[in-house]
């Protein structure tokens, strides 16, 4: 485990000193680079890693720190800070990505499946919600139906993952 560990850290090391040579000596064609990218290499070196060590829990902390730097990414470039007001409700959702990705590192995606799901459909129920009360752009909130497939894809899975019963 240590060996692996140490791989991962010396690849790591090697991907973000070449990254941070190049946007010294192009900026202009790292001219996008702003400080929600740290977030998101973050959740990236967490995601990583818990594909190289098999460490399927460090895909939770991973899938979260990339959320919220995509988030923050997003406000950044739009300026629209007053979508905070809603666009929280996408936490959980990042929470459940995480338990999916947890379930199939670990290769027990039926345990993680259930949890999983229901976090991503309470993300998009709250979202939804929140971002029609608080300014959610009218041409996102023509698919609401989206929010009902999600729902029939979540009872398909959990359906089909039901054991079946034997008489």
């Amino acid at each position: 485990m240590k060996r692996k560990s140490g791989i991962f850290t010396g690849i790591i090391l090697i991907l973000l000193g070449g990254l941070f040579l190049a946007s010294e000596l192009y900026p202009d064609v790292f001219s996008f680079w702003s400080w929600p990218f740290i977030l998101i290499g973050l959740g990236v070196m967490f995601l990583l890693w818990s594909l190289i060590a098999q460490t399927g829990g460090l895909a939770i902390p991973g899938s979260i720190l990339s959320g919220l730097g995509g988030i923050f990414y997003y406000q950044e470039l739009t300026r629209d800070w007053d979508s905070w007001s809603y666009i929280w409700a996408l936490i959980p959702g990042f929470v459940g990505v995480g338990i999916l990705l947890k379930g199939l590192i670990d290769k027990d995606f039926k345990k993680s499946a259930n949890g999983g799901l229901t976090l991503l459909l309470i993300s998009a129920v709250l979202f939804f919600a929140f971002g029609t009360q608080f300014g959610l752009q009218l041409y996102i909130i023509k698919y609401w139906p989206v929010l009902l497939i999600l729902i029939g894809i979540f009872a398909l899975v959990k359906a089909l993952l039901k054991k079946q019963d034997q008489f």
